[in-house]
């Protein structure tokens, strides 16, 4: 784990939660505070009075809505970085419009990751506990799709360490005969896919997700997709966003990263899909 993320861990989280809902504010509270127990909500209405909070004391993580009475949650989250009094602090964009904001690329560095209120917010209670009281065992098996065989093995016993169960395949291609067969046999195959969008072979991770979700049929709750890439090209991760990926991981990969993302879409698909 690196400098950035060593001290979200605790035992005891202060987590912020921004939104000009009181309704929103008051259903998030009760859900963090039930689901994680010992955590410290800290409820703010606009972005001056989290503004203001942040001063006022530390907190381990901070949820903004991407829509406040009086900024936007990309303008707060910019003014944390610049203000705060800590170093770091991890910042989840909570909203109901952010794949249309990802996709038109409106979410900057500023913003730690993001959230779809789509999922819920006993869901979000499970993707904060990702960052402040990460897991350290999961079930599940992962189809993993990467070339490089050192890349290959080096992710594959990190996600091993986790208890997850790991199918390599080198190529896309490989990937799409592992999932036909599933198919054919009446089952899915695999709980998530986490394939690198640069592969050898005709097929690249773009094409994977393509053929997962249009020619397998199976939506981003029945198989999650997570996409590796270094391709910094705004049009070129939106276009994976929109062809269905759960979610993008960038390069170089950090572990505790990674293993949020994962694990999290791991809860959420086994929640939905009973």
């Amino acid at each position: 784990m690196n400098d950035v993320l060593r001290h979200i861990v605790s035992d005891n989280p202060r987590v912020m939660v921004v939104d000009g809902s009181r309704v929103a504010r008051t259903l998030i509270t009760r859900v963090l505070e039930r689901d994680l127990p010992g955590a410290t909500v800290i409820a703010c209405a606009s972005g001056a009075e989290a503004e203001q909070a942040l001063h006022e004391g530390v907190v381990d993580l901070m949820t903004t809505a991407l829509r406040l009475p009086d900024m936007d949650g990309t303008v707060l989250a910019k003014y944390v970085r610049e203000h705060a009094p800590q170093a770091y602090i991890p910042i989840v964009a909570v909203s109901g419009d952010v794949q249309e904001r990802l996709q038109n690329r409106e979410i900057g560095d500023e913003i730690t990751d993001y959230f779809d209120k789509a999922a819920g917010y006993a869901a979000l209670a499970d993707f904060i506990r990702g960052y402040v009281q990460p897991s350290e065992h999961a079930e599940g098996t992962i189809l993993y799709a990467e070339d490089s065989r050192v890349v290959a093995l080096s992710t594959s016993r990190m996600l091993q360490r986790y208890g997850l169960t790991v199918h390599l395949s080198g190529s896309a291609e490989e990937a799409v005969e592992y999932l036909g067969a599933a198919r054919d046999r009446g089952e899915v195959g695999a709980d998530l896919v986490l394939t690198d969008v640069s592969l050898k072979g005709e097929m690249s991770g773009g094409d994977l997700l393509e053929w997962i979700r249009n020619d397998l049929g199976l939506g981003k709750r029945r198989l999650p997709v997570l996409v590796m890439t270094g391709d910094e090209n705004p049009a070129n991760q939106a276009a994976l966003l929109k062809a269905g990926a759960n979610d993008l991981v960038e390069k170089p990969v950090e572990e505790r990263l990674l293993m949020t993302k994962l694990l999290f879409q791991l809860r959420v698909a086994r929640r939905l899909n009973g």
